[in-house]
């Protein structure tokens, strides 16, 4: 790579400066044009160095007008010599130097960047302009191929060169949808508690970052810092169960899905799950992650204690009888109050669930909605855009007297899946045909078998075609739409394998979580809040796909959790809107990324202040537009207790280790301000 840049720089210097100096000098300013060549001579000095290039190209640029200097200096010498025999150099400076008076020489004017052609140098011209076309062309050729692309990129047929490793030391996290990612040297994994303690400890004395960061699986990258992190992947052991109480002990980094197969055994499980298990407890209890179910709270309430390695005061255990106040708050403590070390959860008895999928529309919906948050454990609803459809997906207790219901699905999977997979088929011709994309121009030998694909898979290779062509995306929701009406019916499983749902691919999505009145008495602002969105998608024509989410939990006594209320009975609503990222093109990803946050802004302008809507920790997005930023800081301190939020980290982290440049921004402390 270095040797090719050398020759490359070489040969675009010796093109470009035989260009410039190839007509002979004037008789006067010769001293200048041998200053010239001496730069030439050290650009060639120095052309075996690679890392240079960008130097060269200055030099040549400095080269190029101390020469024009010189020549407009002899052009304007020769005609005007025998006028002006006093002083012709104050004169020359003098009309270089004057920008708004009239010129009132037309023959000065631009001296240094055009000059009077004649016959004898048009081959020196033809030179000159070759050299700029061979500088332009090594330019573009060095910088693409010496850019540092992605992983993501590798598709682009840059293969002539071989790209300097990164560093050893250098790790690159990334979230799992790829929307936001790091590389840094500082990433810790403690395998004890007791390394856990010296990494801290060690930090705080060296001022050094090492932000808590879990699976990676918040979409807004919350805990990601190239500053420093430090991840508890290795301190995954369950330490202790109670049968009898059905609670327990476990280290924060073990994963949901490991921690349900390893109490599973002892007849218990987690009260809910979110949608996927490959999250890390102490981050889903942080960012206030949550299930469904009117009567369920989000996750951080099942927390009974927690053991806390903090930069001031060490390892602290707080719990409802220890310290009560600094417990509620670090439940959704966002990771900046301590690192989450251990966790006591309060469990359930492991139980089948019985989960019933139907079709329905918002006229039957409103007629029903008290009556299916009230009588089922689980509920949500998907909405389709730009249809009427509505996915009621509930989930019961199998009853121990009647037993799972009997039921035979009308149609089969295969069946179900059909028409999405002639849309695909047809789709791929019509693109395939036009010039419209890239992406579905490979041939037929790498296509997969789209029988192979599950509903989700062939989803995202649909929308892959044109994912923001908005009749496009319609037949894609109109086939979703199509699929779950074939698919109702019954499904019967235990709780951690009925509860969790398949989200798809890589995407951007943002959640809300409002009040929606009380079990017994439902606000119905639900149900107009998923109607205004609806209207607001169809009214500014945005290619929405499927679904738009709607969960429900009961109200949270953490005071950080978008949830929280002292009201017992009060319940919140949940909605999430998401558009997919089913393309590795560069390109295509910042289009969509640019539609899905005009999305946003209009849910966010038109709705959420009417609802009194505020987004999930780990789906909340910093604007860069400081005027944007001070109206959220706002906004977030009339809702959440951010003054004793602050306070908290002040006492247990002062020198800030374990915040981020997220954190800084979404609650600035008033010595920042």
């Amino acid at each position: 790579m270095q040797r090719v840049m050398a020759i490359v720089g070489k040969f675009i210097m010796g093109t470009y400066l035989s260009s410039v100096f190839s007509s002979p000098p004037p008789p006067h300013g010769q001293k200048d044009i041998q200053k010239a060549d001496e730069i030439q001579n050290d650009c060639r000095k120095d052309e075996e160095t690679p890392s240079r290039v960008a130097r060269l190209v200055l030099t040549m640029s400095r080269a190029l007008s101390l020469k024009r200097s010189v020549r407009a200096f002899h052009h304007y010498h020769h005609h005007h010599h025998h006028h002006h025999h006093a002083n012709p150099h104050s004169n020359l400076l003098k009309a270089l130097s004057s920008t708004t008076s009239p010129n009132p020489n037309p023959s000065l004017a631009r001296p240094f960047s055009s000059l009077s052609p004649s016959p004898s140098s048009s081959g020196a011209e033809f030179r000159k302009y070759l050299g700029y076309v061979a500088l332009l062309l090594g330019c573009g050729v060095a910088t693409y191929f010496s850019f540092p692309f992605s992983d993501s990129a590798k598709h682009k047929k840059a293969q002539l060169f071989r790209y300097a490793p990164l560093p050893e030391d250098l790790h690159t996290v990334s979230n799992w949808s790829g929307t936001h990612e790091v590389q840094t040297r500082v990433f810790h994994q403690p395998e004890s508690l007791e390394e856990l303690e010296q990494v801290v400890k060690d930090a705080n004395e060296k001022k050094q970052k090492i932000r808590p960061v879990g699976s990676g699986l918040s979409p807004n990258g919350i805990g990601l810092t190239r500053a420093g992190m430090v991840n508890l992947a290795l301190m995954d052991k369950v330490l202790e169960v109670d049968e009898e109480k059905k609670r327990v002990r476990v280290q924060a980094g073990i994963r949901v899905q490991q921690l349900v197969d390893a109490i599973k055994d002892h007849g218990i499980t987690l009260q809910n799950f979110a949608s996927i298990r490959e999250q890390q407890i102490g981050g889903i209890v942080q960012v206030g992650a949550h299930g469904t179910g009117a009567r369920l709270p989000p996750i951080d309430e099942q927390v009974i204690s927690m053991r806390l390695v903090t930069p001031a005061k060490r390892t602290i255990e707080v719990s409802k009888e220890k310290d009560p106040e600094l417990f509620y708050l670090a439940r959704c403590g966002l990771g900046g109050l301590g690192v989450v070390a251990e966790v006591t959860l309060q469990c359930v008895e492991r139980q089948q669930l019985v989960e019933h999928t139907v079709i329905s529309d918002m006229k039957e919906i409103k007629k029903n909605h008290k009556k299916l948050l009230s009588e089922n454990k689980h509920v949500k609803y998907l909405y389709i855009p730009y249809t009427d459809s509505v996915v009621v997906v509930t989930c019961n207790p199998v009853s121990k007297w009647k037993g799972p219901p009997k039921f035979k699905p009308k149609y089969s999977h295969d069946e179900a899946i059909q028409h999405a997979r002639d849309l695909y088929q047809e789709s791929l011709k019509k693109y395939r045909c036009g010039p419209e994309l890239t992406t579905a121009e490979s041939s037929e030998d790498s296509e997969p078998d789209i029988n192979e694909l599950s509903f989700t898979e062939l989803r995202d290779k649909l929308l892959a075609l044109d994912p923001l062509n908005r009749d496009h995306v319609i037949q894609v929701n109109q086939a979703e739409a199509e699929f779950w009406r074939k698919s109702e019916g019954y499904r019967v499983g235990w709780s951690d394998e009925i509860l969790g749902f398949d989200c798809g691919g890589q995407q951007w999505v943002s959640e809300t979580c409002f009040p929606a009145g009380t079990l017994a008495k439902p606000s119905m602002k639900d149900l107009e809040y998923i109607e205004d969105l609806k209207k607001l998608i169809e009214k500014e024509e945005i290619p929405a796909p499927a679904p738009i989410e709607q969960r429900w939990t009961a109200c949270s006594k953490s005071p950080m959790s978008p949830a929280s209320s002292s009201a017992e009975d009060d319940i919140f609503s949940w909605v999430g809107i998401i558009m997919y990222l089913p393309t590795m093109d560069a390109r295509q990803r910042k289009e969509i990324t640019e539609e899905f946050f005009r999305y946003r802004r209009l849910s966010q302008t038109q709705l959420w202040d009417k609802y009194s809507a505020y987004e999930h920790w780990a789906k909340i997005e910093v604007p860069k537009d400081k005027d944007e930023l001070v109206a959220l800081q706002a906004r977030l301190k009339r809702r959440f207790p951010v003054d004793e939020y602050n306070k908290a980290r002040k006492e247990l982290d002062p020198n800030g280790i374990l915040s981020n440049n997220m954190l800084e921004k979404l609650f600035p402390s008033p010595d920042t301000i």
